[in-house]
C-alpha cells in the first residue's frame, strides 16, 4: 500500500512480521541497539519522508525498556517527517496504575498516555485495555480493539458450549464476560472474590449455576496467576467439570507458569499481543493471533475508512 510503512521495536518483532504478511507489506527497516551504559541507540534505516507510519511496540516486560524504545522511535520518525504516526500499543503496560486507590500514588497511565502524546503520536491502536476509561487519558484518537471475535470463534470450534458457562473472575469483569457469553449463547457465572494485599486476594462466593458444567473464565491478563488459581479451585469446589481460560494478554510473570501447570485448569486461550517466550510457554497455554485484526485495522486507519465493524 502506497505511503505505509509498519517498523517495530524488539517488543514483539515476531507479531509485527505477522501483521506486515497479512498486509502484504515489508517491515521498515531500524535499527534499534543499547550504547555500553544501556542506553537506546536508535536509526530509521530508510527514508519515510510524507509517509503514514505505524509502530507495533507493545510494552510488555521489560516494560520501561520497551516504552522507551517506542517514544524514542516516535520522536525519531517524527524528525524524520513521517505524516501521521500511530503507536500501535496491543499491549498497554502501566494499565493498572489507572487512578488513586490510596493516598499519595501516582495515576501512572496517565502519565504514560501523555509521553506518548508529548514524543509525537498522532493515533494509538490497542487491544482490550485493562481499563476503559485509560481512553479518555488521551488527547489523540485511541482505537481499542476486541479480542472477543478471536476467542469466540476458536472456542465455538473447540469446546462444547452447550454445557458451558462463561465465568468472570471478579465484579470488575463482568462487561467483558457477559459479551462472551452473549456471543457465546451461554449462562454467565461471576466469583465473588474479597483481595486481602496487592498480590492474594479470598475467592468467596460463586454467583450463577456451575455445578456439573465445563466453564471459561475470561479475563484481559493474567500476571502472577494467583487469582486465576484461586478462581479455578473455587470453581472446581463447587462442582464445575473442566476449566477453561480466555485471557487476551499473557503477561505470566513471578510464579505463574508453575501456578499454572499445578492448577486443575485444563486450557487458557491467550494472545500474542505479548510474546511468550521458552519460560512461559507450557503445554496448558494455546496462543491465538491477534495479527489479521490488528493488520485489518492498520489496513482501515491508512485507507481513512471506519473500522466500527472490527468491533461487531
Amino acid at each position: 500500500m502506497d505511503r505505509l510503512t509498519i517498523f517495530s521495536g524488539n517488543a514483539n518483532m515476531e507479531l509485527a512480521k505477522k501483521i506486515c504478511d497479512y498486509l502484504g507489506v515489508k517491515l521498515g527497516e531500524a535499527s534499534v541497539t543499547r550504547f555500553s551504559e544501556g542506553e537506546i541507540s536508535l536509526k530509521i534505516e530508510q527514508n519515510i519522508r510524507g509517509n503514514d507510519v505505524f509502530i507495533i511496540q507493545p510494552t510488555c516486560s521489560p516494560p520501561n525498556d520497551n516504552l522507551m524504545e517506542l517514544l524514542i522511535m516516535i520522536d525519531a520518525l517524527k524528525r524524520a517527517s513521517a505524516v501521521r504516526i500511530t503507536a500501535v500499543i496491543p499491549y498497554f503496560g502501566y494499565a493498572r496504575q489507572d487512578r488513586k486507590d490510596q493516598p499519595r500514588v501516582p495515576i501512572s497511565a496517565k502519565l504514560v498516555a501523555n509521553l506518548i502524546t508529548v514524543a509525537g503520536a498522532n493515533r494509538v491502536l490497542t487491544m482490550d485495555l485493562h481499563a476503559g476509561q485509560i481512553q479518555g487519558f488521551f488527547d489523540i484518537p485511541l482505537d481499542n480493539l476486541l479480542a472477543v471475535k478471536i476467542f469466540v470463534d476458536h472456542i465455538k470450534k473447540n469446546v462444547d458450549c452447550s454445557n458451558l458457562t462463561v465465568v468472570s473472575p471478579d465484579v470488575g469483569g463482568i462487561k467483558m464476560a457477559r459479551a462472551y457469553a452473549k456471543k457465546l449463547g451461554v449462562p454467565l457465572a461471576i466469583v465473588d472474590k474479597r483481595r486481602i494485599s496487592t498480590d492474594k486476594t479470598e475467592a468467596m462466593n460463586i454467583l450463577g449455576e456451575i455445578e456439573g458444567r465445563d466453564v471459561c473464565i475470561i479475563d484481559d491478563i493474567v500476571a502472577t496467576a494467583g487469582s486465576l488459581v484461586e478462581a479455578v479451585e473455587a470453581l472446581k469446589s463447587k462442582g464445575a467439570k473442566a476449566v477453561y481460560a480466555g485471557i487476551t494478554h499473557p503477561v505470566i510473570s513471578g510464579p505463574a507458569p508453575e501456578r499454572l501447570k499445578k492448577s486443575s485448569i485444563k486450557k487458557i486461550y491467550v494472545t500474542d499481543t505479548i510474546p511468550l517466550g521458552k519460560e512461559k510457554a507450557i503445554d496448558k497455554i494455546e496462543v491465538l493471533s491477534v495479527a489479521p485484526l490488528l493488520g485489518e485495522a492498520i489496513k482501515r486507519i491508512h485507507k481513512e475508512v471506519s473500522i466500527s465493524v472490527l468491533f461487531d
